[in-house]
């Protein structure tokens, strides 16, 4: 295939990167692949102990298609063999490991989902268990033979860990190195990365050396912060935009994001043409609800389409400015009618809530209503009287049908 020019594939990769370690190395890369029409090989390890994707996880997976738009070879490697030792990055404490078949699922899962980022035209999926499960143990010497632990406690969270005399299992130095035989297994070219796995990603480098490969690049993305705006986006915080979520849940959650978030979700989870990027920051300063709900109608077309951007900002429209019920609502059969039931088992009972825990401070904070009428006290009874309709926060809602 004919590839863009080195310039127009430096801007797109450029776009939203906090690193390119190093950017001549790229550029020589690009330059060779253009003399001999050769595409690179870009790697992603695919961690399998998360197996639900949301935009943090989009950002990456975006760069890696921007990466095959260029011609190039998306390679996605999925961890079922290393996430049985489980990835230390970032984790105060030693991380609970899998085993093979739920790595295995949950890479399958993985794989369904980033094909609604990914072209399908020049992208493989392999599993690392294809080379690591063939190591013996001499050939695991040989490797951890090649990094020393001084180097493997110049990482920040080994570092703090072992000043704290909190314990480090020899697993866990394993760890980086077998994700740097993923790259010397496919002879990658470019490997991406969040910048929480800067210092795996430089280790693969190290490694591929140490086996005379050419060393990869690494580019590393930015954490994208959650909807709250403090923490990093995660499910189990409750602050994600799932790229499976309902246009409904992604228009309504991407409106509750922060002004100040808005120009990282339109560089890092958007389409948006780098030309028109200066003109949305201006926007955001002058037009910020008009401009959040474009980001909010981006989001939704890029994971289902157009027309239902144009349906879930109406229907955000008529629930939330108009106060009316959603067309449908979800229905459950509770109960008996007669009955009374406390509204925080209702909650746990229907799965509104995670806990009770979580029922009681959402009645604290006034997100909990029934049938239009705000339920402030966690001990309140609601009578099975009848069908009710049940609201738990801006975008829940329940019918309860009492046998």
């Amino acid at each position: 295939m004919a590839f863009p020019s080195l310039n127009e594939q430096m801007d797109l990769i450029k776009r939203g990167v906090s690193e390119i370690i190093p950017e001549a190395d790229l550029v020589q890369k690009i330059e060779r692949s253009l003399k001999t029409n050769t595409p690179l090989k870009i790697k992603l390890g695919c961690d399998p102990s998360r197996p639900d994707l949301h935009l943090g996880h989009s950002v990456v997976l975006r760069k890696l298609r921007q990466f095959q738009d260029l011609g190039h070879t998306a390679i996605l490697i999925v961890g079922d063999f290393t996430g049985m030792i489980g990835d230390p990055s970032g984790k105060s404490k030693t991380r609970p490991s899998l085993t093979l078949e739920e790595t295995r699922k949950n890479g399958e899962s993985y794989f369904e989902q980033a094909r609604k980022i990914l072209s399908p035209q020049n992208v493989q999926m392999v599993y690392n268990s294809e080379w690591l499960g063939t190591m013996t143990f001499a050939d695991v010497i040989k490797l951890s033979s090649k990094y020393t632990v001084s180097q493997m406690l110049e990482r920040e969270d080994f570092h703090a860990r072992f000043n704290r005399e909190e314990p480090i299992s020899l697993h866990e130095f394993l760890y980086p190195l077998a994700q740097a035989m993923d790259s010397v297994a496919i002879a990658s070219d470019v490997e991406l990365g969040g910048t929480d796995q800067k210092f795996n990603l430089l280790v693969g480098r190290a490694i591929q050396r140490e086996f005379g490969k050419e060393a990869q690049v690494i580019l590393t993305m930015p954490i994208l912060p959650g909807t709250d705006g403090v923490e990093k986006m995660s499910k189990s915080l409750d602050n994600y935009i799932g790229i499976s979520d309902s246009p409904r849940d992604i228009f309504g959650k991407t409106l509750s994001i922060p002004d100040r978030l808005m120009y990282d979700f339109f560089v890092l989870a958007t389409n948006i043409p780098n030309t028109e990027l200066e003109g949305i920051r201006t926007q955001i300063e002058t037009e910020p609800r008009n401009t959040k709900r474009r980001l909010a109608r981006e989001l939704v077309a890029l994971y289902h389409d157009a027309a239902a951007a144009a349906a879930a900002e109406e229907e955000f429209d008529r629930i939330f400015v108009k106060k009316d019920l959603p067309d449908e609502i979800e229905e459950m059969a509770y109960g008996k009618t007669g009955t009374a039931v406390n509204i925080l088992q209702l909650l746990a009972d229907t799965h509104l809530v995670p806990s009770k825990g979580e029922a009681r401070r959402l009645i604290e904070q006034g997100g909990v209503s029934v049938n239009n009428e705000k339920v402030t006290d966690a001990k309140a009874e609601i009578a099975l009287n009848g069908p009710l309709i049940v609201k738990v926060g801006k975008r829940k809602f329940l019918k309860v049908l009492p046998a």
